[in-house]
Order: C-alpha cells, then sequence, then structure tokens
C-alpha cells in the first residue's frame, strides 16, 4: 500500500479545521491591514456590479413580458 501521507516536516494547514485557522490567525499583520485599508474601491465595484445585474434582469423580464 502507498504512503499517501505527506512528509514530516511538509506540514498541510489544511489537514483540518484547527490547524487551518491556526496558521489562518498567523497571518502577519502588514497583509491585514492593506486589505482593510483599501476602502471603498472594491465595494463600489460590487454595488455596481449588483445594480447592472439587476437592470439586465429587469430589461429581460420587461421584453419577455411585452
Amino acid at each position: 500500500m502507498a504512503n499517501n501521507q505527506a512528509p514530516q516536516g511538509n506540514h498541510d494547514p489544511a489537514g483540518n479545521t484547527q490547524m487551518f485557522r491556526a496558521f489562518v490567525d498567523e497571518a502577519p499583520q502588514g497583509r491585514q491591514a492593506a486589505a482593510t485599508s483599501a476602502g471603498g474601491g472594491p465595494r463600489i465595484g460590487l454595488i455596481l456590479g449588483v445594480v447592472a445585474a439587476v437592470a439586465v434582469v429587469a430589461a429581460v423580464a420587461w421584453l419577455a413580458l411585452a
């Protein structure tokens, strides 16, 4: 039978939920601060995307009913 487990020195953080959460919690604070300081840029894009999707669905529904 083949040994499919990772070598001892190469720890897989996705092995279980506790190990994964510990791995994520060890992330450097610099990356987290950079991700949260982006401001409203991505949020504005998301809002515009949702509004555009609703407009397209409304237009298709209006054409289907007309």
